[in-house]
């Protein structure tokens, strides 16, 4: 087994940063990082920065694709057709597999973020579309997923390659399900 320290990366845009500084100091820890495409957080500027620091430490990059949610940070659900929200995560893959590109880097993964994760997680008609997608543009981009959601099961059963993954820093209900809160805090082992 490998264990992958992976950490979302490159959430500042325009004016407004976010983690300024931190994302320097913690990508030397980490072997991959989940890069923002511009719908929840990130820009083009900040996407290419962050591959070209990832790049230069040795860290895998991946597509953190969001819902269209700058305001509340992707953490928002947003009710949308399924070929509409996989329009959408393919169009922030695009914009981040070109950026890369450009830096002679290929994307090892594709994750989606936050409230988009946990729909994913749950919506088979949205997981099987995505998944479907994901075969015929990038068969071999791992898929991050959580151990018996829907997106994961579903990749199992088409082919593409998934890592499970879970949260260090997020609390998990009965059904083994995240639990997303606005207040983050640090979590008693014994819990």
């Amino acid at each position: 087994m490998q264990i992958d320290f992976n950490s979302d990366m490159g959430e500042s845009f325009g004016a407004w940063t976010i983690g300024d500084g931190v994302d320097t100091e913690l990508m030397a820890f980490i072997s991959s990082a989940n890069i923002a495409t511009g719908f929840h957080a990130g820009d083009p500027g900040t996407m290419r920065r962050t591959i070209e620091q990832a790049k230069r430490l040795g860290v895998a990059t991946g597509a953190h694709p969001g819902f269209r949610d700058l305001v509340g940070f992707g953490r928002r659900h947003i009710n949308a057709p399924a070929q509409e929200l996989v329009d959408d995560m393919l169009y922030q893959l695009g914009a981040l597999r070109e950026l890369a590109r450009v830096q002679s880097v290929a994307l090892q993964h594709f994750k989606p973020h936050g409230a988009l994760y946990m729909h994913l997680a749950r919506d088979e008609e949205a997981a099987r579309l995505l998944v479907e997608n994901l075969q015929r543009l990038e068969p071999d981009l791992l898929l991050y997923c959580m151990p018996g959601s829907v997106i994961c099961n579903v990749a199992q059963e088409l082919g593409q390659p998934v890592v499970r993954e879970f949260y260090a820093d997020r609390a998990y209900d009965l059904s083994g399900s995240i639990v997303f809160t606005r207040n983050v805090r640090a979590h008693d082992p014994a819990e």
